[in-house]
């Protein structure tokens, strides 16, 4: 037998004017989703998955009955996104944890996760986190590219690789619970674990205080640290638990099913035939293309953003571009200076050799000078000898040349 208590809470936070998380809990399971997406496109996925996994999940709660349902709110989010102009782009995380029952009879507590929406297991005050963020730079630490510390303050610690509503199979993490009579288990988004170290959630979660005031703790804490995203918190405490004989760890892959079984499944909402080649289509074309034209041009202002000077048949020449090329785009000479590398010094002669850069051609012509100068200077005097004759009362003074 498995129990629980619960509460929960979720607020907008301090910066955004909508709240895109949808939760729900009750003693079956609980599920936090934090959508995505422009003109409320992202509050629109995060209730669709939280309703169908809610419906799907109490229908058939197993494990296999939540992957279901996790497969059909991905696929349901995806059909919505095509036949609504409005939700193009639209996704949600989802964490869920819910009381599945094997073929044994025994419930036990199962993790299901996609996103960076978190999971957390509270014992006697020490935290443990049981998901693994799906986002670029949690995916390099793992790879072991990136420290831990490097991806807090990485530029993609935000940029997720697995959400729902993306595409038509998505990849789920499943995770036998195992707990014991006390434990806590927090579920948030990561408007709240983005503003709060480990220590303040383990702090604030394990309080010996009634559920909802640990809850409503946790978000009033990361408001206060800034609510820079909606912040959204479930936190269940196990009465009794029963773990199964056989703990599962795995990913799973939602596969799309075959067209002609779409017909027997519950749909959201009503369907409508979508033509292949939509507006969306075009624009996507069109964005492609811009993006391809700008990184083109990205490229060629790169190429061609620096000078340099280098050696032509013995002179020395100002160059645009990057000696080594970048591309299809080559260096090419803009002019020959009046100085030939022998007018250099050694040391000049050498670094030339490897190039000089200059951020402009002015920049790289007076640099030339200067080199050419500093050769001058460097050469050792031209001894001379004087030579003072008197003639009738006239003094002269000659200089000459010695050798």
């Amino acid at each position: 037998m498995t129990r629980w208590r619960y509460a929960a809470a979720t607020d907008t936070g301090l910066v955004r004017d909508l709240n895109e998380d949808a939760i729900f809990v009750d003693d079956m399971m609980a599920v936090v989703a934090d959508g995505m997406g422009g003109h409320a496109a992202g509050e629109v996925a995060s209730a669709m998955a939280v309703e169908l996994l809610d419906f799907d999940f109490h229908l058939r709660p197993t494990v296999e009955g939540l992957q279901r349902a996790i497969e059909e709110a991905n696929r349901q989010i995806l059909s919505d996104a095509r036949e609504t102009p409005e939700h193009f782009g639209m996704g949600t995380t989802v964490i869920a944890v819910g009381l599945t029952e094997d073929g044994d009879g025994v419930i036990s507590p199962t993790l299901f996760n996609v996103g960076d929406s978190r999971a957390y297991q509270l014992r006697d005050g020490a935290l443990r986190q049981l998901s693994e963020d799906h986002s670029v730079a949690e995916e390099w630490v793992r790879m072991g590219r990136l420290t831990p510390e490097e991806a807090l303050v990485h530029p993609r610690r935000h940029q997720l690789t697995r959400t729902l509503g993306v595409e038509e199979s998505v990849d789920v993490d499943v995770v036998s619970v195992v707990a014991s009579p006390g434990d806590r288990l927090l579920l948030c988004s990561d408007g709240l674990s983005n503003e709060l170290s480990a220590e303040t959630i383990a702090q604030l979660a394990s309080a010996p205080a009634p559920l909802d005031e640990a809850v409503s703790a946790l978000v009033d804490a990361a408001r206060s640290a800034g609510g820079h995203d909606n912040i959204s918190a479930i936190l269940v405490e196990f009465d009794e638990v029963t773990n199964t004989a056989t703990p599962i760890k795995r990913t799973v892959s939602t596969a799309r099913p075959p067209a002609a079984a779409l017909s027997g499944t519950r749909s959201y909402r009503r369907s409508r035939p979508a033509s292949r080649f939509t507006w969306r289509v075009v624009a996507a074309l069109v964005v492609l293309a811009a993006v391809v034209a700008g990184g083109i041009a990205v490229v060629r202002w790169y190429a061609y953003s620096t000078y340099f000077l280098g050696e032509d048949a013995g002179v020395v020449a100002v160059f645009q571009g990057q000696p080594q090329g970048v591309l299809w785009y080559k260096a090419h000479k803009i002019t020959d200076t009046a100085y030939s590398v022998s007018q250099l010094r050694p040391l000049d002669q050498r670094a030339l050799a490897h190039t000089i850069s200059e951020p402009t051609l002015t920049a790289a012509l007076n640099y030339a000078t200067y080199l050419h100068n500093a050769w001058r200077l460097s050469q050792p005097a031209t001894p001379t000898t004087t030579v003072v004759t008197s003639t009738s009362g006239v003094t002269t003074t000659t200089t000459k040349k010695v050798g």
